[in-house]
């Protein structure tokens, strides 16, 4: 499985491809071309760093396309009380269909 965790780790070509996927689907959802590509898809978002931007920007997303998110941080999880964000992982990979994670 691919993983995006820094902009360095991928060619130009790929993220000119990322972003030109991101452009098409943004211009056929306006259009009503695509509806919804992520429904019935969960996000996890996993947040040990608090952040209204990053937070709102997921979760409008998903809602926009379709898909369900849930936030896990230190307040509602085991997350900084003996679980680490590892096995939290490994947990949620089973329920989720995508991860985020915001962390120091």
């Amino acid at each position: 499985m691919p993983h995006f965790l820094d902009i360095d780790q991928i060619s130009p070509q790929e993220l000119h491809k990322i972003l030109a996927l991101a452009i098409n689907i943004k211009s056929a959802l306006k259009s009503g071309e695509i509806h919804k590509p992520l429904a019935n898809k969960q996000l996890a978002m996993i947040f040990e760093k608090p952040s209204t931007r990053t937070r709102a920007s997921f979760e409008v997303g998903m809602n926009q396309l379709g898909g369900n998110s849930i936030v896990l941080n230190t307040e509602n999880s085991q997350l900084g009380r003996g679980e680490s964000i590892s096995d939290t992982a490994q947990v949620l990979a089973r329920y989720v269909d995508v991860m985020m994670i915001r962390c120091f």
